[in-house]
């Protein structure tokens, strides 16, 4: 059965950006937040959009205006109780997402699918807070909402089979390329790309380079659009931080350096300035500390079988804007270079060598 009906609870930017893909899809949204105010500047937000996009022949007048008349919203969580599907974008903390499942619980018709679009906590621990967890998994939409075209799909203990294929239906109706996961801190995207970020803030502690010039280096030799200290900068250091706090029990490797928590406290700017002079050995020491840290966790997310290479490449390029793939990168560099560049990893956290190394080479294939 396909969802014809989606309330959106949350109407920030994540929420607003989420409805604004949905509804020019042909399907009615009905976005919910705490005050009119909020709504009203959503979908105030997402027309403009649509207008925008018709001024540049992305739609039709017609189309733009259709889209806009599918929203709608208000405060009242009861608006969400007769919608197919259920997104849940609100902020980031078990506390508030579980009062708001509670509250949902009684709303909530019997065939009603719940979604969170949680970045860094588990699916099965939200799950606790769901009266139907079998109807209840992650959708997690990344930014900007409105048109990256990556969505994880993410499985909780006790969701059934026929929640993630409607899920992932949904998903391709509405123009965006799913990626299947295994519910665990991070997923199969953040999983690695909040540690890359980390290192770049440590090789700054560490005075192995400065901002612009690890920035520099990481869109030279990873092929990334922006460099790690320009996308904290964009996305808020606050948010950053959170993200990287939520993998650490994966390990102490994930920790957050005292300078990313620092600025996350104060949700700081990092000042980025001019590269120095080109420096060939310092370079080289900066790439391979970014591709280790985003090599080891891709080999251990592997392991564990959270995504599949293919999708994890997909994820990189398309949501995250890398230009090398990070498996297909592994196999042309080979398993004797991989193990040398995350050796740095294994022996400063006494991490055990991934067994997915012995497969770099044909991991895509």
């Amino acid at each position: 059965m396909k969802f014809k009906t989606v309330a959106v609870i949350g109407a920030g930017t994540m929420g607003s950006g989420i409805a604004t893909n949905i509804a020019q899809h042909g399907i009615d949204v009905r976005i919910i937040d705490v005050s009119d105010q909020a709504v009203d500047r959503s979908i105030e937000m997402v027309g403009k959009f649509y207008e925008k996009n018709a001024e540049k022949g992305r739609m039709s007048i017609e189309e733009a205006a259709a889209a806009k008349a599918r929203l709608s919203g208000g405060t009242d969580i009861e608006l969400a109780g007769s919608a197919d599907l259920v997104i849940e974008a609100v902020f980031e903390r078990y506390d508030i997402k579980e009062e708001l499942f509670g509250r949902l619980n009684s709303v909530l018709s019997d065939h009603t699918v719940v979604a969170t679009n949680t970045s860094c906590l588990t699916v099965s621990g939200l799950a606790e807070a769901v009266k139907y967890p079998t109807r209840f998994l992650g959708l997690h939409y990344f930014n900007p909402a409105a048109i990256n075209p990556i969505i994880e799909v993410v499985r909780g203990d006790k969701t059934t089979q026929d929640i993630i294929d409607r899920s992932v239906e949904f998903c391709r109706t509405t123009s965006k390329r799913p990626i299947l996961c295994k519910d665990s801190y991070g997923f199969a995207l953040n999983r690695f790309f909040c540690p890359y970020s980390n290192e770049a803030v440590r090789l700054l502690e560490e005075s192995f380079g400065t901002p612009a010039q690890i920035d520099q280096v990481a869109q030279r030799t990873l092929g990334i659009a922006a460099g790690p200290f320009l996308v904290m900068n964009l996305v808020g250091m606050q948010t950053m931080a959170h993200a990287a706090e939520n993998l650490e029990p994966h390990g102490p490797f994930y920790a957050p350096s005292s300078k990313v928590k620092e600025m996350g406290k104060s949700n700081g700017k990092w000042d980025i300035g001019e590269a120095p002079a080109h420096d060939a050995n310092a370079e080289a020491n900066i790439a391979d500390r970014l591709w280790g840290a985003t090599f080891l966790p891709i080999l251990q997310e592997l392991d564990e079988k959270v995504a599949t290479p293919a999708d994890i490449d997909m994820g990189a390029a398309l949501a995250l804007r890398f230009g090398k793939a990070p498996c297909a990168t592994m196999d042309a560099m080979g398993r004797d270079e991989v193990a040398r560049i995350i050796s740095y990893y294994c022996e400063t956290y006494a991490i055990k060598e991934p067994s997915s190394l012995s497969k770099v080479g044909t991991l895509i294939g």
